[in-house]
């Protein structure tokens, strides 16, 4: 599906959706490398805005990017 005006909105559900969702799955697949005996932490420091009604943090890490990558992918597929 192509980007437009009349779907810009889910576009970007999409992709907040898919990055929250690739970020959690670093974030499990980092405590089980550390169970295993393996420290890895590829996380870059929290990310977001802060106004004074709302704030928004995420870790960004690689998982994060393989997430909006994923839903840029399946959005296109629709």
């Amino acid at each position: 599906m192509k980007i437009t005006n009349k779907n810009l909105g889910k576009f970007i559900g999409f992709l907040i959706l898919f990055a929250v969702t690739g970020t959690l799955a670093w974030e499990l697949l980092e405590v089980i490398l550390n169970l295993a005996g393996l420290a890895i932490n590829l996380s870059a420091g929290p990310v977001g805005f802060d106004i004074d009604i709302i704030s928004i943090y995420i870790s960004a890490n690689p998982g994060t990017l393989a997430g909006i990558a994923l839903g840029w992918l399946l959005f296109r597929r629709i």
